[in-house]
C-alpha cells in the first residue's frame, strides 16, 4: 500500500520539471501515440508487481539476493527468439551459481521487455560536420547518423509495447514451460560458453544438482513440485520516458492502487532523481516496488530524503537502493549513504550496479569497461554493507547471451585489440555469457565469504 495524501495521479509528474525527455518535433502525433498506449492492455498485472515486493522483502532480509541483469538497451534491430532465449539462458546459469554457492534463494529480474530508452549527457552530438540530435534509444530514434534518423518519432512509442509483448510471451513460455525446469541446466550451457573454463565450472554444479535430484528422487521426495520445473522472472526497465510511463499506469480493481503496468520493477536513474523532479514524482505514486540509482555526487541527506519521498509507508521491499560509485570510489562514497539509511530505519534492499561507474574509452577509442574493475566494484560494495551491518543484497549488470567482444578482461581474456572483432551494443559495453559466469562465481565467493 502506497501512502499518499491523495493529490497524486498518473499526469501529477508533468507540474514538476522532468529531465531526459525528447525534443518531439509533432506534439500532435505524440498525443496520439499516447493516448493509443493508453487503451492498449497492460503488459503485467499489479498482483505480480505485489509478488516481486515480497520477493524483494526477503531480500531486504537478508533472506535472499537479487540478481538483476540484461542488455544496456533493447534493439528493434537485433530482436529474435534466440537472442532473448540465450540472454534468459545466460542469467538462470548466474542464478545457479549464486543460489549453490551462497544457499540463499536469487530473485530473478531482467533488464528486458521495455529497457528501449536512453538517458543521455548532451542533447546532441558532432557526426562529422553535422549537430545531430543524440541517439536515445530505439523508442525515440535511430543509430544512423541522418537527421531523419535521429528526429524523435512517437510510432516508435507503440512498436516498443508490441516488441515488448513479444518478449513478455516468449519470456513466460520458457520460465513456465519447461525450459528453465532445474533438471535442464546442462541445456543452459551455451557452446561457446560450455567450451570455457567458467563453462567447466559451471557443468561441475550442473552435475552435482544432478546428483543431489536423483539423492532425493531415491528418498522419495516429491520432485513434481513447481519450483523444481519453473522459476519466477520478473522485468524491468528504467521509467526514462514519463509519458509511455504514464499511458501504461492502470488502477488496480483489487486495491485501488495505481500501478505502473509497463514492466514489474521501475528505477529511476542517477541523472533523474532529483527530490522535486518528475521521475521522482511519478514513481512515489505507483505501487511497483521501483529501484534509485545513486551516484557518487548522491548525499547522506539526500539518500534519506529520497527514501521517505519514495517509500513513506516503510514497505520492506517497495524500494531497491542501486550504487553506482565507480571501483575507485565505492569505499569513501558508499558507507556514508548505508550509515544514514540504516539510521532512518529504512527497509531498503542494497544493490550494486558495478557498470556505470567503470566506463572509460579504451586505445582504440571504443567506449568499454574492464571486468576487474566490475568486479573490484562488487568487492568494495561487499564490503562497505558487511561493515555498516547491511545485507549486501544484489546485482545489478549489463549483459547479453551474445559472444560479444565489448568489455575487457575476464578468465578468457578480451584484449583491446580484441573489441572490434564483435563490439554490437547500440549504447554501453556488455559483459558477454563467459564474463557474467565469471562473474557470477565471483559474487558466489563473495556471499560464502
Amino acid at each position: 500500500m502506497i501512502v499518499s495524501d491523495g493529490s497524486w495521479t498518473p499526469g501529477s509528474w508533468r507540474d514538476k520539471p522532468a529531465g531526459q525527455q525528447p525534443d518531439w518535433p509533432d506534439e500532435g502525433a505524440l498525443d496520439a501515440a499516447l493516448k493509443r498506449l493508453a487503451t492498449l492492455p497492460p503488459l503485467v498485472f499489479a498482483g505480480e508487481a505485489r509478488s516481486l515486493t515480497a520477493a524483494l522483502a526477503q531480500v531486504a532480509d537478508g533472506r535472499a539476493f537479487l540478481l538483476q541483469a540484461g542488455d544496456c538497451a533493447e534493439s528493434f534491430d537485433g530482436f529474435s527468439a534466440d537472442g532473448i532465449r540465450d540472454k534468459l539462458k545466460v542469467i538462470l546459469q548466474m542464478a545457479v551459481v549464486l543460489t549453490y554457492g551462497s544457499g540463499v534463494p536469487v530473485v530473478k529480474v531482467g533488464r528486458i521487455a521495455g529497457q528501449f530508452a536512453k538517458p543521455r549527457s548532451a542533447a546532441f552530438e558532432r557526426v562529422g560536420d553535422v549537430d545531430l540530435p543524440a541517439f536515445r534509444g530505439h523508442i525515440v530514434n535511430d543509430l544512423a547518423p541522418t537527421v531523419a534518423a535521429r528526429t524523435p518519432d512517437p510510432e516508435r512509442l507503440i512498436a516498443a509495447y508490441h516488441q515488448s509483448v513479444s518478449t513478455l510471451n516468449l519470456l513466460r513460455a520458457f520460465t513456465k514451460g519447461g525450459f528453465a525446469d532445474l533438471t535442464q541446466v546442462h541445456v543452459w550451457n551455451q557452446q561457446f560458453v560450455a567450451s570455457s573454463a567458467e563453462g567447466r565450472r559451471y557443468e561441475t554444479i550442473a552435475s552435482e544438482i544432478d546428483r543431489a535430484l536423483r539423492f532425493m528422487a531415491a528418498c522419495g521426495i516429491d520432485l513434481e513440485a513447481t519450483a523444481v520445473h519453473q522459476v519466477d522472472f520478473w522485468t524491468s526497465h528504467e521509467a526514462l520516458l514519463l509519458g509511455y510511463e504514464e499511458a501504461l499506469t492502470r488502477r488496480d480493481s483489487l486495491t485501488g492502487d495505481w500501478y505502473d503496468c509497463s514492466a514489474h520493477l521501475l528505477w529511476i536513474g542517477d541523472r533523474t532523481r532529483e527530490v522535486d523532479g518528475a521521475h521522482v514524482e511519478f514513481l512515489a505514486g505507483v505501487g511497483n516496488p521501483i529501484g534509485l540509482k545513486l551516484g557518487p555526487s548522491s548525499t547522506p541527506e539526500e539518500a534519506v530524503e529520497l527514501c521517505r519521498r519514495l517509500n513513506p509507508g516503510r514497505v520492506p521491499g517497495r524500494l531497491t537502493l542501486v550504487a553506482r560509485m565507480g571501483a575507485s570510489r565505492v569505499d569513501a562514497a558508499l558507507p556514508p549513504l548505508i550509515r544514514a539509511v540504516t539510521a532512518d530505519e529504512q527497509p531498503v534492499v542494497w544493490a550494486c550496479d558495478p557498470m556505470h561507474g567503470n566506463t572509460f574509452a579504451s586505445e582504440s577509442g571504443r567506449k568499454t569497461r574492464h571486468f576487474d574493475d566490475v568486479l573490484a566494484e562488487i568487492r568494495g560494495f561487499f564490503g562497505a554493507c558487511r561493515a555498516e551491518g547491511a545485507w549486501p543484497g544484489g546485482v545489478h549488470v549489463e549483459l547479453t547471451g551474445d559472444n560479444v567482444t565489448e568489455c575487457l578482461g575476464g578468465a578468457e581474456e578480451i584484449l583491446d585489440a580484441h573489441l572490434d572483432e564483435r563490439y554490437e551494443t547500440m549504447c554501453d559495453p556488455r559483459l558477454n555469457a563467459r564474463q557474467s559466469l565469471d562473474l557470477a562465481f565471483g559474487v558466489a565467493e563473495l556471499l560464502r565469504s
